[in-house]
């Protein structure tokens, strides 16, 4: 289930390949509150391989990479590697919290094949 779509604030010359659903955003600026993070971290985007379908999503905070493209998506500095763009754009980020599965979930229109757990795909 995807709730409502926010349209990224665009700080640099190009759009963000991935949008995040409110409820998304939401828990994120709630997770960099609550944790120490030093000015050079960012919520990194992107995809490595593993996982039951061959590659699994990445998102977690960390330090810009030489080959990384940098956004900002509704005051939430986002780095990705830009070989990692072609997996992922068009991608929508929601959040889900229920009582049987509670995180984020990935709605992504290049997977070919998506794993029961919503982790993993291939393209």
């Amino acid at each position: 289930m995807i709730s409502e779509i926010v349209n990224p604030t665009v700080t640099d010359k190009q759009a963000p390949p991935v949008q995040f659903t409110e409820g998304a955003l939401i828990e994120l600026h709630r997770l960099r509150a609550s944790l120490t993070l030093s000015e050079d971290q960012f919520l990194r985007i992107g995809v490595k391989g593993g996982g039951c379908s061959g590659m699994s999503y990445l998102l977690a905070f960390d330090k810009k990479e030489e080959k990384d493209q940098e956004y900002e998506i509704e005051g939430i500095p986002v780095v990705m590697n830009k070989a990692h763009t072609m997996y992922v754009v068009g991608m929508v980020i929601g959040w889900e919290e229920g009582l049987n599965n509670r995180g984020f979930t990935f709605s992504n229109p290049n997977a070919s094949e998506t794993c029961g757990c919503g982790q993993s795909f291939s393209a």
